[in-house]
C-alpha cells in the first residue's frame, strides 16, 4: 500500500437505511473517534453496526479499559433536535456530498446542513479574513463576493465578525456556505444572528458537530479545513501574522488548493500575513478577475467516484504480534513532540509500511497519547 493510499482510504459507503445512518452517527460521536479514526473502523470492519461492536475491544487492546461507545440516548437527543431546526444530514459518499471536500484525507464523514444542498454542487471559492477588518478590508472583501458570485461561484466562508461577514453579505444573492465551527443550529457570533438566519433561507450552513454544541476555540482549526476543502481556492483578504486564516491557508495548500492574498501596506499588522504569503508565491489579489484568472484548469466540474471504486477496499495489513506492536507504540512516541508532524512524515521515518503504522496511530489516538490535528499532522501529548 502506497502513503497516499494509506492517506486517503476509499469512502465507506454511505447507509442506506435509518438504521445505518443512526450507526454513524453514534460511532462518530464515541470518545476519540475522529474523522480519520472513523474511515479506519469502517474499512477494518465493513459496517459502523460491526466498528461499535469491535470498538470497545479495540480501545481495550489500546490500553483504555472500561471505554463506553456513544448512548443511543445521545444520538436520539441530537437527531430529535435536528428535525426541530429543519437541519439535513448529509454522509460521506452521498450522492450530494460535495467532490472537492470528498478527496481531503480527513473529510467530515457526516454534515449537518440548513438551507439550499443544491450549492454544493456549484463551483466554490473560499474568502477569509481579519475579525478586526480595517474599513478597507471589509470594502475589498465585498468586491471580490459580489464579483465572484456573479461570475458564477458560490462564496465560502467561516460566519466570524469582520471579513467573512462582509463576504457572506454581500455573496447572499448570488450564494454563500457557511461553515460552523460548533453545532449548525448555534450561532456564534450571537451578531450574526439575523445574518445566519439569511444563509439559511438564501444559502447554505454547514457543521460537523453536533447540534445545539457551542463553539470552543478547538474547534475553529478544524473548522477551517473545510472551508479550504469545499473550494477550489482559498482568498485571504486581511491577516495578521498568526491567525486563524492562515490556518485556512496552510490547509489549502496542504489539500492541493490555490491560495490567493490580498496585499496591504507593509505598517498594518492586519496584512502581515497576506504580505508574508504573497512572499511565499501565493497569487497577488486585486480585483475577482485575477482569482478567476488562476483557476483556468479547477473550473470543470470534478467527476464522481465510481461505485465499483468505491467498493475496492485495499486488503487489511497482517497482524504483528504483541511485542513488535509495543515497539512501534514507543518508536511513534518517541518520535512525536508537542510540536505536529506530518503523518506521512513519520512513515518514512519509521522506514514502515502505511498499513503496520496505521492501526497502531488508531491505538495511541484511542489511548489519547497522541492527537490528530487537520491537514493530516499528529501531535504527542503529555
Amino acid at each position: 500500500m502506497t502513503e497516499e493510499q494509506f492517506s486517503s482510504y476509499h469512502p465507506p459507503l454511505p447507509p442506506t437505511t435509518e438504521e445505518d445512518r443512526f450507526s454513524w452517527l453514534r460511532l462518530l460521536r464515541s470518545r476519540r473517534v475522529g474523522p480519520t479514526t472513523f474511515r479506519r473502523l469502517m474499512h477494518e470492519h465493513g459496517t459502523a453496526q460491526n466498528a461499535l461492536a469491535a470498538l470497545p475491544e479495540v480501545a481495550r487492546a489500546a490500553g483504555v479499559e472500561g471505554y463506553e461507545i456513544c448512548p443511543p440516548g445521545v444520538v436520539e437527543a441530537e437527531l430529535k433536535a435536528a428535525k426541530a431546526a429543519q437541519a439535513r444530514l448529509l454522509c460521506l459518499g452521498d450522492a450530494d456530498y460535495p467532490a472537492h471536500l470528498a478527496g481531503i484525507p480527513d473529510a467530515p464523514p457526516l454534515l449537518w446542513l440548513l438551507g439550499d444542498p443544491a450549492l454544493l454542487r456549484r463551483p466554490m471559492i473560499a474568502l477569509v479574513g481579519a475579525r478586526n477588518a480595517s474599513s478597507l478590508g471589509t470594502r475589498m472583501a465585498r468586491a471580490l463576493a459580489q464579483d465572484l458570485g456573479t461570475a458564477g461561484f458560490v462564496v465560502v466562508s467561516g460566519l466570524a465578525r469582520g471579513i467573512d461577514t462582509a463576504a457572506h453579505l454581500a455573496a447572499l444573492p448570488s450564494g454563500t456556505i457557511a461553515v460552523m465551527a460548533g453545532g449548525v443550529d448555534t450561532i456564534y457570533p450571537a451578531e450574526n444572528t439575523h445574518l445566519a438566519g439569511d444563509i439559511a433561507r438564501q444559502g447554505l450552513r454547514l457543521s460537523e458537530q453536533p447540534m445545539r454544541l457551542t463553539p470552543q476555540a478547538r474547534h475553529f482549526p478544524r473548522r477551517n479545513r473545510i472551508i479550504s476543502g469545499l473550494a477550489q481556492a482559498v482568498v485571504v483578504v486581511e491577516a495578521a501574522a498568526k491567525s486563524g486564516s492562515l490556518i485556512t491557508a496552510r490547509d489549502a495548500l496542504d489539500q492541493g488548493r490555490e491560495v490567493l492574498a490580498v496585499p496591504g501596506h507593509p505598517f498594518d499588522a492586519r496584512a502581515a500575513g497576506c504580505n508574508m504569503l504573497i512572499r511565499d508565491g501565493a497569487h497577488l489579489v486585486r480585483n475577482a478577475e485575477d482569482v478567476i484568472a488562476a483557476l483556468p484548469a479547477l473550473t470543470a466540474p470534478q467527476p464522481q467516484p465510481d461505485l465499483c471504486d468505491l467498493m475496492q477496499q485495499p486488503a487489511p495489513p497482517p497482524k504483528r504480534s504483541l511485542r513488535e506492536t509495543a515497539a512501534l507504540h514507543s518508536q511513534i512516541l518517541d518520535r512525536l513532540g508537542p510540536s505536529p508532524v506530518a503523518e506521512d512524515q513519520l512513515i518514512r521515518d519509521l522506514a514502515a509500511s502505511p498499513g503496520e503504522v496505521a492501526p497502531v496511530l488508531v491505538d495511541l489516538e484511542l489511548e489519547g497519547r497522541i492527537n490528530r490535528q487537520a491537514g493530516g499532522l499528529l501531535s504527542r501529548v503529555n
